[in-house]
């Protein structure tokens, strides 16, 4: 029941709900039930990103509304609350954060969010100095540091526009400068959005470093059990490997449902529907445009018969053309024109390489005979007026024209 009331409920509910479990856990010490359920909210969450496609690799943090910006979050919120699950196999939950850290620091570096001195660190590897690794914690917590000092000084700006705002209420009503108070807080809070996201990449190398060192350990652990009674320990793993993969048997009916990957959003309007709670994911959406009607609904699409029908008809129409088709339709069928047309080249240039392009003209089996006939009679004609041309020289039979003739 659980689960479909968080299918149900929007994104940014979701979101809320999740980044309140993770504030009370980093805060305090949490019953696991309550970690576990923020790790399947958020779980819920990174699919319904997925479906709505909010985050593309082309885009950069210029390009991602403030609206999104804070959903950058989910894999970093995830990371944290996996880390602080009790499991007897500690080394598969340090493995899981870590993916998640990556990702999340991965994709900020796509959306040009990680400085530049974290990613030249990166690409280094782990061949650094000592006194390089000093500078370069350093540097990482003047930064958290900085992010810190910001995010507490929006939160009292944010504060003080509220009182007074509400003073300025009370005592008479605002009529103008609303406009510029409204764009204010917008900038406020995209500023506050890549503020959180920068302390987040912060904390987030400090926690995968610590998780690396904390595998190794418990890897070192392991293997120095393993070498002191590998027979019984061994006996352990095969009897563990054995009952996961019954249980894994047992439940592959009920797990067969999620592992089937999602169908995407391909329609802008529905999209938008589901970030603002409008409509659900799992509702089906036929993506089918439906046209502004205008005038009398009654009369609009009908032929009239009557001049009062045609006049009441054009009632409060628009000075331009109605579409006639939404954008995903119009991006199928310039597809669909697309592919025709690359088939048809290929056809194109199959023809235009086949053999019998490539072969000489061919000839009829008569053409040879033909052409000997005609190269004859051009040479009797042409025998013939030179025999004319003898017997008629230039100028004969103008003789009387002349005035000596």
């Amino acid at each position: 029941m659980g689960e479909l009331n968080m299918q149900e409920m929007p994104l940014p509910a979701l979101f809320e709900q999740a980044k309140k479990i993770h504030d009370l856990a980093s805060e305090s010490s949490v019953d696991q039930g309550i970690v576990r359920k923020g790790c399947e909210i958020l779980r819920v969450c990174e699919e319904m990103i997925g479906k709505l496609g909010l985050f593309s690799l082309n885009e950069t943090k210029d390009d991602i509304s403030t609206a999104n910006l804070k959903y950058i979050l989910v894999p970093y919120y995830l990371a944290e609350l996996t880390e602080k699950i009790a499991e007897d196999d500690r080394i598969e939950v340090l493995k899981a954060s870590q993916a998640k850290l990556k990702e999340f620091i991965s994709f900020c570096e796509t959306m040009e969010l990680v400085p530049e001195d974290e990613i030249e660190t990166s690409t280094q590897g782990g061949a650094s100095s000592s006194v390089d690794r000093r500078a370069k914690k350093i540097a990482r917590f003047k930064r958290q540091r900085a992010a810190e000092s910001k995010l507490l000084e929006l939160k009292e700006r944010r504060e003080r526009r509220g009182r007074s705002t509400k003073a300025a209420a009370l005592s008479s009503p605002v009529e103008t400068g609303e406009d510029d108070m409204f764009d204010d807080d917008g900038e406020e809070e995209r500023e506050a959005w890549l503020t959180t996201i920068s302390l987040a990449l912060c904390k987030a190398f400090d926690l995968l470093e610590m998780l690396k060192k904390e595998e190794e350990i418990l890897s070192a652990v392991r293997e120095k059990q393993l070498q002191d009674g590998e027979k019984e320990f061994s006996q352990l793993i095969l009897d563990e490997r054995t009952q996961k993969a019954e249980s894994w048997h047992r439940d592959a009916a009920t797990r067969a449902r999620y592992t089937k990957p999602a169908a995407p959003i391909t329609c802008a309007t529905f999209a938008q529907d589901v970030i603002e709670g409008r409509a659900k994911v799992s509702q089906a959406h036929d993506h089918k445009h439906q046209p502004l009607l205008f005038g009398p609904a009654s009369l609009v699409g009908m032929n009239p018969t009557t001049e009062r029908q045609r006049i009441a008809a054009q009632v409060f129409q628009p000075h331009y053309r109605l579409p006639t088709m939404s954008i995903e339709e119009a991006g199928l069928t310039e597809m669909n024109m697309m592919n025709e047309w690359q088939e048809r080249n290929v056809k194109l240039m199959e023809e235009a390489t086949s053999s019998w392009y490539n072969d000489g003209p061919k000839t009829r089996p008569n053409e040879d005979d033909e052409e000997d006939d005609n190269d004859d009679t051009a040479q009797e004609k042409a025998r013939a007026w030179d025999d004319w041309k003898d017997d008629n020289p230039r100028g004969a039979g103008n003789k009387k024209l002349t005035p000596c003739g």
